[in-house]
């Protein structure tokens, strides 16, 4: 059996061994099974079944784990995104009105479009001629979103009809827990404790147990029925012009995060040649845009590559043998769906919470200097959160860059990409407000 994973990753080549890449899987499964607490419970949030989404959850990672281990050989694990499950939730499901079906239509379709962009030039044009400024707003943005939700669900934040929001009940057990949990993950992580998101979530809801908050069902049981989602996306329904911008935003909010985690997590796992040359980019490209179309069959939002896959390459990941023992992994805990069951949202708010202020991070990157390029990148990350869509957040970005440009002299500087995004969400609002 060695001998076939030699021949098949060229583990020595890579400077690596199956111990070593079995200890690496493990790392960075526990440093995001978190996705198969959270997950679940966004997407049942849109009208799913919760124990379906479970299964999909862990079906859609494994799949796509494994698929990237073997295609393109590289220690990356997979599985359905933050933020965008939010998105398909509280933006295209709640706000637009749209069923979960008609939404995983969108996520299939924006699949597609990946898939054609990673095997085309497209893709290169793209990534290229997106401003860098609201490249990295993209990603910010969806953070505060997601974070602004992990605040409404653990009760920290609530509706308040004199100032929109205002701050919850600490004295109440729901709201204390969200926070303790919040600063309980962030004291593991300050001290490099791995999976310390995990220990969090799974702690709060300890706790909630012993306070008889929740009541106890069990740990391990046999899967539930994955049949009430699997294959159950409206294609047709999704093909409405109303549609454009949600597609748009699955694409391109998981087009720009794929690519910067696949060239972080390369980076750190050497994966490039004596030349400089990224070996089998465009293979880990196609595997994950490939993964995004197979998660929507099993109920999910768009599937993406996590950044968490650094801490396997910390670990000693150097090739797809990690990623497979993800998938395998995730395999394993589809028969963990009664303790998924009773971890309470407000065990999970601390989780988003703190996986958002490690999404702002990127703002730090951020051109400060033009203010043309800041302004619409700060309207960007403002604008998701406040209007609690990422399509419409995206879309007053593109505008208020093109804007930006025209009226400050600078027309010349507008990318083609700019302005063809520009005019699709310019469109949309004028004939679909």
């Amino acid at each position: 059996m060695s001998s076939i994973l030699e021949k098949f990753f060229h583990l020595k080549s890579n400077g690596t061994s199956v111990k070593q890449e079995l200890l690496a899987g493990f790392t960075t499964f526990i440093t995001m099974a978190y996705i198969i607490f959270v997950n679940p419970q966004m997407m049942s949030a849109s009208g799913m079944d919760y124990g379906a989404s479970f299964v999909g959850t862990c079906l859609a990672a494994a799949l796509a784990c494994i698929v990237m281990g073997l295609y393109s050989n590289w220690p990356v694990a997979l599985a359905p995104g933050m933020g965008l499950n939010a998105f398909f939730t509280y933006t295209v499901v709640g706000e637009m009105g749209y069923s979960w079906e008609v939404a995983l239509g969108a996520v299939f379709l924006a699949g597609i479009l990946f898939v054609i962009m990673s095997v085309t030039p497209l893709r290169k044009w793209m990534l290229e001629s997106i401003p860098l400024n609201l490249r990295i707003a993209m990603g910010s943005g969806v953070g505060l979103f997601i974070g602004f939700i992990g605040l409404k669900s653990g009760g920290i934040i609530i509706a308040n009809e004199a100032t929109f929001v205002s701050l919850g009940n600490f004295l109440q057990i729901e709201t204390f827990l969200s926070a303790a949990g919040f600063l309980l993950i962030a004291v593991l992580a300050s001290r490099n404790i791995k999976g310390a998101i995990l220990i969090g979530v799974l702690s709060v809801t300890c706790l909630g147990l012993i306070l008889n908050n929740i009541q106890f069902q069990g740990l391990v049981s046999y899967p539930p029925s994955i049949a009430p989602i699997f294959l159950k996306l409206d294609i047709l329904g999704a093909l409405d012009v109303a549609m454009v911008s949600v597609i748009i935003s699955f694409l391109f909010v998981n087009l720009f995060d794929t690519a910067g985690t696949l060239l972080g997590v390369a980076n750190r796992a050497k994966l490039s040649d004596e030349n400089g040359t990224i070996k089998n980019f465009d293979k880990a490209l196609k595997a994950d845009s490939g993964s995004s179309v197979a998660g929507s069959f099993f109920g999910c939002s768009p599937v993406t590559s996590y950044v968490e896959s650094s801490a396997g390459v910390e670990a000693g990941g150097r090739t797809g043998l990690t990623a497979i023992f993800v998938g395998a992994l995730f395999l394993v805990a589809i028969f963990f769906s009664p303790l998924a069951a009773i971890v309470p949202a407000y065990a999970t708010a601390g989780a988003l919470i703190y996986v958002a202020i490690l999404m702002l991070s990127g703002m730090e990157k951020l051109d400060w200097s033009d203010f043309t390029e800041l302004l619409p990148a700060l309207i960007m990350i403002i604008m998701i959160p406040l209007t609690f869509s990422i399509a419409n957040g995206i879309a007053l970005g593109f505008i208020s860059y093109v804007v930006m440009k025209i009226f400050t002299g600078n027309i010349k500087n507008i990318s083609s990409g700019a302005w063809f995004l520009a005019l699709v969400f310019m469109a949309k609002f004028i004939f679909l407000p």
